[in-house]
């Protein structure tokens, strides 16, 4: 089955590409201009990356000279995490990979609820036992379960202890309001592929006047905090798919929990032994992540790819492997449970059809699971 045939509901993994989005960045390619040039395509160069830098710190409440364009989300998280005068971090179990693996050790990690909501709590009392400067991180949305974290809260409870505080908020970004200054987040990341922007294109929000040492050695672009040629042609598509969002997010949000509601409750009604992760928390509109008891997750995901239907069982970082939910695993979910647990995740294209194609082919699997449990 070829992918444009299929019903994409893997928007949490990467959303398809604006269609305007591929036109801009298409003109911008035909530009030769490197942006560190002075003659005339070296400005026009520029003035399309401080154009996008507007737009993009528009989108989520910052000021257009805090913003650091890197290639993606894992680098704005590494630089975050990296740059700071941090002599240690303290990062939330359910952080995505690119964030999970600077916890140094296992009293690095605050722990969550069984809800999946950050224990502040457990925050707060590991602040008051560091005597060092510490980078807390914790995410906004979270990208499996979609379960949206007490961040401001959290942001509240570093400051008071003297810490900083780094944001993940790749994957709420273009779909839940996103405002740094709301959020208290020292420092905030994001990705355009998130909200139909292109792959490798992302930023790191830096708070004025927080020092951060670069990453990467070369050039003075970025301020000198982030060496390399600028990507012309991303970040103009970055920053228009920001404005699109921007523009969209209202209506995007109110539809997308429209059809996921719509498919949570057949789901429910398909098999209502299915357990859906985080019903009764604030999540984001378009992530459903539920359990199919006694079919593992890889099958599933295999059945209905063959059925030409797309979606994960959980983060798409793990080189195309079906692993144990971490995150799951952190809400201390039956490890058994746990591996039958897939993720449904809308975006800007979806549409009540793709939700009526997904249904049929998920009931064909808890149909057989009902055969081989008779049989």
């Amino acid at each position: 089955m070829q992918p444009d045939q299929m019903i994409y509901l893997d928007n949490n993994a990467t959303a398809p590409v604006r269609p305007e989005v591929v036109r801009v960045m298409t003109e911008a390619l035909l530009s030769p201009g490197n942006a560190s040039s002075i003659h005339g395509p070296g400005r026009t160069a520029r003035a399309m990356i401080e154009s996008a830098r507007r737009e993009i710190s528009n989108l989520v409440g910052a000021r257009p000279a805090e913003i650091i364009f890197t290639c993606g989300g894992t680098e704005a998280n590494n630089l975050a995490l990296r740059g700071t005068a941090a002599s240690g971090v303290l990062i939330s179990a359910i952080e995505h990979e690119s964030v999970l693996r600077f916890a140094a050790s296992p009293d690095a990690i605050i722990p969550v609820l069984p809800s999946g909501v950050i224990d502040l709590a457990a925050l707060e009392d590991m602040l008051k036992r560091r005597s060092a400067p510490v980078l807390v991180s914790v995410m906004l949305a979270n990208n499996e379960t979609g379960i949206v974290q007490p961040v401001a809260e959290a942001a509240r409870i570093a400051h008071a202890h003297g810490a900083l505080l780094h944001c993940d908020a790749v994957q709420a970004v273009g779909k839940i309001p996103v405002d740094c200054g709301a959020l208290g987040a020292d420092l905030l990341s994001l990705s355009a592929h998130k909200f139909g922007g292109p792959q490798g294109a992302g930023a790191l929000i830096v708070r004025n006047g927080l020092d951060l040492a670069p990453q990467m050695m070369g050039g003075g672009q970025e301020g000198g905090r982030r060496a390399g040629t600028e990507n012309v042609a991303a970040i103009t598509g970055f920053a228009l798919a920001a404005g699109i969002a921007a523009e969209a997010l209202s209506g995007l949000a109110s539809r997308s929990a429209i059809l996921r509601d719509r498919l949570e409750a057949a789901v429910q009604a398909i098999a209502p032994d299915a357990i859906i992760f985080g019903q009764d928390q604030i999540r984001l509109p378009n992530t459903s992540c539920f359990a199919l008891p006694g079919v593992a997750a890889s099958t599933q995901v295999m059945s209905l790819d063959l059925a030409g239907v797309a979606v994960s069982a959980g983060a798409a970082c793990s080189s195309g492997k079906v692993t144990r939910s971490a995150v799951l695993s952190a809400m201390r979910v039956d490890e058994a449970l746990a591996g039958c647990a897939i993720r449904v995740s809308l975006g800007w294209a979806s549409t009540a059809d793709d939700i009526e194609g997904f249904l049929p082919a998920w009931e064909m699997i808890a149909r057989r699971r009902h055969l081989r449990r008779a049989g």
